[in-house]
């Protein structure tokens, strides 16, 4: 399938939205990581937490993401993955100040990949406060046209340890459902693959629920919660299973830090670029 032919003349305009920023939600994130809530400024990419959609029940699709979406690129059968992203800060934001976003369409290509052809979009956000611009993100997500038959039986889950490391920085963590099922709560994400087991398996061909990206990204980051990011590029190379032993990983790295998720499976589940201010 050709699909390139799909998005020629899609490019939908930039979108404005805004929130304001209440500190239930970094509250509620920081319980599920049993922390005390941030004082101060938002963590980077804690702003994950706002600016959510919710649309109509009747609006989503059989895999619990919408069916259509400014930003969702129409190719038939749409299966979507985040894929990594960049995030540049110039002031951190503050929580309970009101905050603009403003969302674009970046760079769309198509490459042919292993498993077949898949498209890359990029969207970039722009988050203000008091007129001031804030924050710089761009999301990576791929997408790809129907089922990838040839993805069965590829994957496994472990629940062994990960394996031990000598990095300076270490956080151990077995997500488990009931983790996934708060972090899909305070996304808004109702994609099944992280809380309906019959359907991962079945209809996904995944070995068990799926661990978020996002959660992964900040897990990675809570290494370095002590510090003032300035920038991050982070990439999901592999899946991570509920159920399974992971690390966060990382240390100092050319005035910035390295950062990396391991499990019994991957050394290299998730990795992450950061440097400071």
């Amino acid at each position: 399938m050709d699909l390139g032919a799909h998005v020629v003349d899609w490019r939908p305009g930039p979108v404005t939205s805004a929130d304001e920023l209440p500190p239930g939600p970094a509250a509620a994130l920081s319980a599920v990581f049993d922390q005390p809530p941030p004082g101060g400024a938002l963590p980077p990419l804690w702003h994950w937490l706002y600016f959510l959609d919710w649309p109509a029940q009747g609006e989503l699709g059989e895999d619990g993401h919408p069916r259509d979406g400014h930003f969702l690129p129409p190719i038939p059968d749409r299966r979507r993955m985040f894929a990594g992203g960049r995030l540049e800060v110039q002031r951190p934001l503050v929580p309970g100040t009101p905050a603009e976003r403003v969302s674009s369409l970046g760079e769309v290509t198509v490459k042919q990949g292993s498993t077949g052809e898949m498209m890359f979009v990029t969207v970039r956000h722009e988050i203000s406060q008091d007129s001031r611009l804030c924050v710089v993100e761009e999301q990576d997500i791929v997408y790809r046209s129907g089922e990838d038959e040839r993805r069965r039986g590829m994957l496994s889950a472990s629940a062994e340890e990960a394996p031990e490391s000598d990095a300076e920085w270490q956080l151990a963590l077995r997500p488990d459902s009931r983790l996934l099922f708060r972090i899909s709560a305070l996304t808004a994400n109702a994609h099944r693959i992280h809380y309906d087991e019959p359907y991962v398996r079945e209809v996904e061909g995944y070995p068990g629920l799926v661990v978020h990206g996002p959660l992964l990204v900040l897990l990675m980051l809570e290494l370095v919660r002590d510090k003032q990011v300035r920038s991050l590029s982070y990439r999901l190379r592999r899946p991570v299973f509920a159920g399974e032993h992971l690390r966060a990983l990382g240390g100092p790295e050319n005035g910035g830090a390295s950062l990396r998720i391991a499990t019994a499976r991957e050394e290299r589940s998730a990795t992450a670029e950061v440097s400071f201010a």
